[in-house]
C-alpha cells in the first residue's frame, strides 16, 4: 500500500503541467501610482501586452506582463 501510494505520488510530480511564465515590463504610458490592476491591465494592452497588467511593488507601478 505504502509503495503505491509513494508510486502515485512520483508521478504526480513527474507529469505535474508545466506552468506557462510570464515576463514582466513596466508600462511606459501609465502615470501616477498603481491602485487597480483592471487600470493597469487595460493600459497594458493598449500598448500591445496582450497578457494585461498588475500593480506591483513598493512603488506601486504598472507592470505588464508577456508570454516568455
Amino acid at each position: 500500500m505504502v509503495v503505491a501510494v509513494l508510486a502515485l505520488l512520483v508521478v504526480a510530480t513527474v507529469v505535474a503541467p508545466a506552468q506557462a511564465v510570464d515576463c514582466r515590463t513596466a508600462s511606459t504610458r501609465f502615470n501616477g501610482i498603481c491602485i487597480l490592476d483592471s487600470s493597469c491591465a487595460n493600459m497594458c494592452i493598449t500598448e500591445g501586452f496582450l497578457a494585461g497588467g498588475e500593480c506591483e511593488g513598493l512603488h506601486r507601478r504598472c507592470m505588464c506582463k508577456t508570454p516568455c
